[in-house]
């Protein structure tokens, strides 16, 4: 699966919330996307979350999410990227 497109949302939506950075939506081959991403500010660094909704139980539980951890790698890594173009581009204006 290659990754054709990828969207970030930096802004009041996440002005809230301390933690969350920013929203992503990815594209996969022009035929795939998944609403939703969340990059977080962990205790380990900035990581991608995957759309997940909260269990009765009170636990999160993703909807998607990669099977292969090469896969996870690579989303993680395109998303980020794009991120802090994103955020540099903003901090530039």
């Amino acid at each position: 699966m290659k990754v054709t497109d990828i969207r970030i949302r930096i802004g009041r939506q996440t002005e809230n919330i301390e933690r969350l950075k920013a929203y992503a939506d990815i594209t996969f081959d022009e035929s795939f996307v998944v609403h939703g991403l969340k990059i977080i500010d962990g205790q380990n660094g900035l990581f991608v979350a995957m759309p997940s909704r909260r269990m009765p139980n009170g636990e999160f539980k993703d909807i998607v999410h990669p099977i292969k951890p090469e896969l996870r790698a690579e989303i993680t890594k395109v998303i980020l990227e794009k991120f802090e173009q994103e955020k540099a581009a903003i901090e530039a204006e």
